[in-house]
């Protein structure tokens, strides 16, 4: 017999397995997050300085989960969107304003996410958090999952989220498979002062050697994703802040003017990662335990939320929240989301990450045509903003 016996356990603590706690706060679940990194720890990996888009429909998810109030103090909005490729002409404009939103978009930084996650997680009645820990074996049972903790532990559960990472623990203990594709591409990650106000618009900008995206955030900053051929990189962190600040002028061009000041610089190598049935029996797989995606569009977190919103919406109410049926809607329900998703993101990087001049002048056409006809434009915006698709109750503004 375990130790402790559980509705839910959620293993992984960071931004999608926190949020997926807070979204069932006022379920009858008697839930369990089991983190190998202490609430209070400040090398939590999923908590850095990054700076994190946040979709118009993850802002309402966590306005429904109650947590905005909190997390709108650390926010800067995207009002407009400016996507843009090098040496050529076409650009295509979002904006808040014609899609009839307060904002595309936020920009947050994932440490800002977490201070305020963590502190709703030690308020929440219905949970137990169990951390520092980790997880070295389970057991799948007719009607639980056994969970052995590094420690010797034992925990028992009707149903495990796994919501530990790329480098998911559950998903190596159950052997599942996985649809790999190196980019070939890493990703260089810094914030940038810039000479001109961004005045809140973002800007994506398509090169031969991939996307630069700046985000805007406070104090006129913005936070940087410059993807590059794997090995470049690293010249990039090597750079003087001079030389680094003249080579993304050079590929960024002048829309913010000069840029004058580059804060601490990291990379990380750019991996699509889908998992072979995220549902198993009793288990299930979500944010970037099941997908792992490139951040040209910017929907890896949202992607993840997005699932956190609809499992919660299926698990609610549910007697036994592992039975095979529930989980079965909960799975028919995301599919067509996570497979559209990371498709499309695919499709965009070899569309807009080479230098084929032929495909260079169809995507100059292609955001040209965009730009100036609002049926496309409207629906791209709606896609960016994570508002296509069956939507969750959190999606939708109602409280669980």
């Amino acid at each position: 017999m375990a130790e402790h016996d559980f509705d839910l356990i959620i293993v992984g603590g960071g931004m999608v397995g926190a949020s997926l706690a807070c979204a069932l706060k006022n379920s009858s679940l008697k839930l369990a997050v089991i983190e190998a990194f202490a609430s209070d720890s400040d090398s939590q990996p999923s908590y850095d300085d990054r700076g994190i888009a946040l979709s118009y429909g993850s802002q309402r998810i966590f306005t429904s989960m109650g947590l905005w109030p909190q997390l709108s103090s650390h926010c800067t909005a995207i009002n407009d969107i400016h996507v843009s490729d090098r040496g050529h002409f076409g650009v295509t404009r979002l904006s808040a304003q014609a899609e009839k939103v307060p904002a595309l978009g936020q920009v947050i930084t994932a440490r800002a996410i977490g201070k305020v996650l963590n502190h709703a997680l030690s308020q929440q009645q219905n949970l137990e958090l169990i951390n520092p820990a980790t997880v070295s074996n389970l057991e799948q049972q007719q009607d639980s999952v056994l969970l052995t903790l590094a420690d010797k532990r034992t925990l028992s559960a009707k149903l495990i989220v796994a919501a530990d990472g790329a480098q998911s623990t559950i998903r190596h203990l159950l052997s599942l498979g996985a649809l790999e594709h190196d980019y070939q591409q890493t990703a260089v990650t810094a914030n940038i002062t810039p000479e001109r106000a961004h005045q809140h618009c973002a800007y994506e900008r398509f090169t031969d050697t991939g996307p630069i995206a700046l985000l805007p955030m406070a104090d006129n900053r913005c936070s940087l994703v410059w993807t590059v051929k794997s090995g470049d990189e690293k010249a990039l962190l090597d750079y003087s802040e001079h030389e680094f600040l003249a080579q993304l002028q050079d590929r960024f061009g002048y829309r913010l003017g000069e840029f004058n000041k580059v804060g601490e610089r990291h990379s990380y190598p750019l991996k699509l990662m889908q998992a072979d049935q995220p549902v198993q029996h009793r288990i299930v797989l979500i944010g970037n335990a099941a997908h792992s995606l490139h951040p040209i569009a910017g929907q890896g977190f949202n992607l993840g939320l997005r699932d956190v919103a609809a499992l919660a919406d299926t698990l609610f109410d549910r007697h036994d929240c592992g039975d095979a049926r529930v989980l079965h809607d909960y799975q028919q329900w995301r599919q067509y989301d996570q497979d559209n998703t990371i498709q499309s993101t695919g499709t965009l990087v070899g569309i807009f990450s080479n230098d084929n001049p032929i495909l260079g002048h169809l995507r100059a056409a292609s955001l040209s045509v965009i730009d100036v006809f609002p049926l496309a434009k409207h629906w791209l915006a709606k896609k960016s903003m994570g508002l296509t698709g069956k939507q969750s109750r959190l999606s939708r503004g109602i409280s669980l």
